[in-house]
């Protein structure tokens, strides 16, 4: 008998064990092909542009890296001005946003007003309009009160958005309304309840939002491309398509390189550095109660 239950046992860990095996093997395969574009982009900004050209079949290493692609990058156009405009940009528009956002959110989870619902989804219903239809109705708006070429013309459009509303409307209605009636108990005004319990309460799903929408921001495209055709305000990824364009053209690919891997390391940065929170909150936003 205790044979029998030692077999058991033993059969059940080495079951247990290939499944862990397979499991971390197949992740291991998985990570290798969604990391591999970041380090063949890596590997080819430190070529030199002769090695580069020169390999009919492309290897997988280099013995001597440079890095006068990413001096090629900065100089052959102002790169360095259209991270600052993207950064201005950025900043502005998800500060912005969270203005707009958090009272918003806050009205539809615990204001009681008349229509509140209806509102809501009313709200809800814009975010089946097709993007295109509101880029054009942007673009006429912000057209007609002459505010192309504008960091105004740039960031209006963007100040608020209906799922991160939503997102953060749901996450406050978690929070027991038990907390709420005691704070008016006690006297506490609505702003101060806001600022003092939720945020607080919501801070790794303010955080997410706002990771988010920087990184929106940051690879914006079309957009600024549509509003903007003076380089004073062009952003990062404008500027990418003006390397290309008028930069050192299209056949420097280590150069072009270089230039991506410093417009994209701002976000990877930003993602290391806030990753457990935004783990954190996009779990709570997927529980309920």
């Amino acid at each position: 008998m205790n044979r029998d239950i030692i077999r058991s046992e033993r059969a059940a860990k080495a079951r247990s064990t290939v499944r862990s095996t397979v499991t971390y093997i197949i992740l291991t395969v998985w990570a290798i092909i969604v990391l591999f574009p970041f380090y063949w982009m890596i590997l080819t900004s430190v070529k030199e542009y002769a090695s580069y050209n020169s390999e009919y079949i492309p290897k997988f290493f280099t013995l001597s890296p440079t890095l006068e692609n990413y001096s090629s990058a900065f100089t052959a156009v102002p790169l360095a001005k259209y991270f600052l405009n993207t950064v201005i940009f950025t900043v502005a528009t998800t500060a912005l946003m969270l203005i707009v956002i958090i009272p918003a959110a806050f009205a539809f989870s615990r204001l009681n007003f008349r229509g509140r619902d209806a509102v809501f989804t009313l709200f809800l219903s814009l975010m089946m309009i097709p993007y295109e239809l509101v880029v054009i109705t942007n673009y006429t708006t912000i057209t007609n009160l002459d505010l192309r070429n504008t960091f105004t013309g740039l960031i209006l459009p963007s100040v608020t958005s209906v799922f991160y509303i939503y997102l953060l409307k749901e996450n406050f209605a978690q929070i027991p309304d038990e907390l709420y009636y005691a704070a008016k108990v006690d006297g506490t005004k609505d702003l101060k309840y806001l600022f003092k319990v939720m945020l607080p309460i919501c801070r790794p799903t303010v955080i997410t939002i706002t990771v988010l929408k920087v990184i929106e921001c940051w690879n914006s495209y079309v957009w600024p491309r549509l509003v903007t055709d003076d380089p004073n305000y062009y952003l990062v990824s404008n500027g990418i398509q003006e390397i290309r364009e008028n930069g050192f053209g299209r056949e420097n690919i280590p150069a072009m390189m270089a230039a991506v891997v410093v417009i994209s390391a701002p976000l990877i940065i930003l993602f290391l550095i806030f990753r457990k929170k935004i783990m954190e909150g996009v779990a709570r936003g997927g529980t309920k109660g």
